[in-house]
């Protein structure tokens, strides 16, 4: 069983920093493909950044490109996202989640990631 537990989320003006953690217990941390995923009110889950096991591949959407960092700490079992530059277009619900059946980073709504996190709130003003 793995639990993964997003911190770092809140009320950021647009153009602001917030810094994502997601603290991984349970499993084989180093060993999973990590990814980071929003939702937004109305819309479909998306793939906004991910990382595979060792941190050599990252991946990231257009709408993210230059603005997000997603890193890991295998020796700590977290993961983080850095956003600067902030939108208010990045307002959602930002969740952590692992993937321990493709080891190779997919692009898509997650359906290869069987473990998440409940979420963590990320709204950016304007």
């Amino acid at each position: 069983q793995v639990q993964l537990v997003e911190s770092g989320g809140g009320l950021v003006q647009a153009g602001g920093s917030l810094r994502l953690s997601c603290a991984a217990s349970g499993g084989a941390f180093n060993s999973y493909v990590m990814g980071w995923f929003r939702q937004a009110p109305g819309k479909e889950r998306e793939l906004v950044a991910a990382i595979s096991w060792s941190g050599g591949s990252t991946y990231y959407a257009d709408s993210v490109k230059g603005r997000l960092t997603i890193s890991r700490n295998n020796a700590k079992n977290t993961l983080y996202l850095q956003m600067n530059s902030l939108k208010p277009e990045d307002t959602a619900v930002s969740y952590c989640a692992a993937n321990t059946i493709v080891r190779t980073i997919v692009v898509g709504p997650g359906y290869e990631y069987d473990y998440w996190g409940q979420g963590t709130q990320v709204t950016v003003s304007s």
